[in-house]
């Protein structure tokens, strides 16, 4: 009998430890190629961004004559100098940063309150009003143009920041994000502040708002990207050329018969940095936000 273990184990060993490397193998295998595809994703991408810096950095000549390729055969700032001193790019850019920043503001506040008493208070018609919410989700933009406009110009506040800021202060997104992200939270640590006696308002302040970090960097990050390339209505809703926002005044860069390319995508690239900038500083807390909101 002792033989026969002493001649089995040995294969037995061998067995498992082929099998740990044609799974280790494997693994090894499925990763490098999980790599390979993120990175054919990444490029393609990217690959927009680079053309855009590509354009902006070559003669005008080159674009005219066909001879651009994916490298530039020299670098030339006079895209960026004809968009800086020709066109009122930095005014534009001054503007879409004002209305971003204040929009940003009162997104964030509406849309964590909303969120926050959807997901911890009970009241009759709740889940009818979280309905609603949603569905608007489900609405194009276009459709909402006309009768927004005639909403602001009862105002009078057409051409006016007000006109591009107020409208959107409420994101049907953003409060559906609070309400997912608030329910991840334990009810009994809400019911701890308020046996402390803790008020709604500072059971918010001092309790949940500390813990939304990750949540208010989500918020920030897409209602800040969202502001500042919105398009549409800032077009509908602004009529003086000094008050246009950046995508609006790059509009009018494309004339009917020439268009200066190395202009248009130099201040295209000053448009985009704000936004890259942003989400590289909020990058961690961004991911953790959508992870904690269970929208991965």
């Amino acid at each position: 009998m002792s033989r026969v273990e002493g001649a089995t184990r040995p294969r037995d060993r061998l067995a498992v430890q082929h099998s740990r490397r044609s799974a280790r193998g494997s693994s090894r295998g499925t990763r490098r190629g999980r790599y390979v595809v993120l990175v054919v994703l990444s490029l393609l991408w990217l690959f927009p961004l680079y053309w855009m810096v590509v354009t902006a950095v070559s003669p005008r000549d080159d674009l005219a004559s066909g001879r651009i390729g994916l490298l530039p055969t020299t670098l030339h700032a006079g895209g960026f100098t004809r968009a800086l001193t020709q066109f009122p790019v930095l005014q534009w850019a001054q503007n879409s940063f004002a209305i971003a920043v204040v929009a940003v503001a009162l997104t964030v506040v509406v849309d964590v309150t909303a969120g926050y008493v959807l997901a911890k208070h009970r009241f009759p018609g709740r889940s009818v009003v979280f309905l609603l919410i949603v569905a608007t989700l489900m609405i194009p933009v276009q459709v909402l143009l006309v009768p927004q406009f005639d909403l602001v110009n009862s105002l009078g506040w057409i051409n006016s920041y007000w006109a591009v800021i107020v409208p959107r202060s409420a994101e049907a997104f953003g409060v559906f994000l609070a309400r997912q992200y608030f329910l991840s939270l334990p009810d009994e640590l809400l019911e701890a502040a308020q046996l402390d006696g803790a008020g709604q308002l500072r059971t918010l302040w001092s309790v949940v708002l500390p813990l939304s970090r990750p949540l208010i960097a989500v918020l920030l990050v897409m209602t800040f990207m969202y502001r500042w390339n919105e398009f549409a209505w800032p077009l509908v809703a602004l009529r003086d050329p000094a008050l246009y926002t950046l995508p609006v005044g790059l509009s009018f860069l494309q004339s009917q018969y020439t268009t200066d390319y190395p202009a248009l995508m130099a201040g295209a690239l000053v448009s985009v940095l704000p936004v890259l900038v942003l989400f590289g500083i909020a990058q961690r807390q961004f991911v953790a936000g959508i992870a904690r909101s269970g929208l991965k």
